[in-house]
């Protein structure tokens, strides 16, 4: 991988292309990420680059006060998190990525990626928490149909039958069934890079991206081949 940001979703709006059709995208708030920590082969077993991003107040952030039990960030960094940014020389930041770069030992320590690190025709892997809808039902879950309306009728929206009686007397494995919709990580692959604005660090995206406004998107080169 050569190519990745983490970014902040805008929303999304509609430009026209220089042969005048219109295309729907989705406008991310890209980076500036800064390099907090770069992991060597000889340090910690593999070659990556640690970055930071959206500003925090310190006095949130976890420190070591003697003795005191030391607080381990999502990319397990085994030291007080002030500390840590202190180290790097940066302000502390909210979230906290690894990315393998490829040539993750020409960066330092304090170095910012920008949106400019994307050029218009690129193809990115967009991922996020998709926005969470509760407990639902089967018919808005699954997208399965609902019963008869007319009077007499013992359910409408209900899910139905589930299984046989007699055989095989249960119900199998991954059936779908009413629960929790939403609030988990999907990645849309292959999505191209229609403008980028260096100046203001926006990156614009053809098609939707998952996610609700102002969430976190990690954009990277895209691992699929363009079809």
């Amino acid at each position: 991988m050569k190519k990745a940001i983490l970014t902040t979703k805008v929303g999304m709006t509609q430009v026209f292309a220089e042969d005048g059709s219109l295309i729907p995208v989705t406008v991310l708030q890209a980076g500036p990420c800064t390099v907090t920590q770069i992991k060597t082969p000889e340090n910690d077993g593999y070659s990556a680059v640690q970055v930071g991003f959206v500003e925090k107040k310190d006095r949130v952030v976890n420190k070591d006060k003697g003795g005191s039990k030391k607080v381990y960030n999502r990319t397990g960094a085994g030291k007080a998190e002030q500390g840590h940014f202190k180290k790097a020389g940066t302000t502390s930041k909210r979230y906290v990525r690894e990315f393998r770069f490829e040539n993750a030992a020409d960066y330092k320590l304090g170095d910012e990626i920008k949106a400019d690190i994307f050029a218009v025709g690129d193809h990115i892997d967009a991922s996020a928490i998709t926005k969470g809808k509760g407990f639902q039902g089967a018919i808005k879950r699954l997208g399965q149909h609902r019963g008869p309306m007319k009077h007499g009728s013992k359910f409408h929206r209900h899910q139905g039958s589930n299984g046989a009686c007699s055989s095989p007397s249960r119900v199998f494995k991954g059936k779908g069934m009413p629960g929790h919709m939403g609030c988990v990580k999907v990645t849309v692959q292959n999505l191209e890079v229609v403008r980028v604005d260096a100046d203001k660090n926006i990156i614009l995206v053809k098609g939707a991206v998952p996610g609700p406004k102002k969430a976190m998107v990690t954009i990277k080169e895209t691992t699929r081949a363009e079809v």
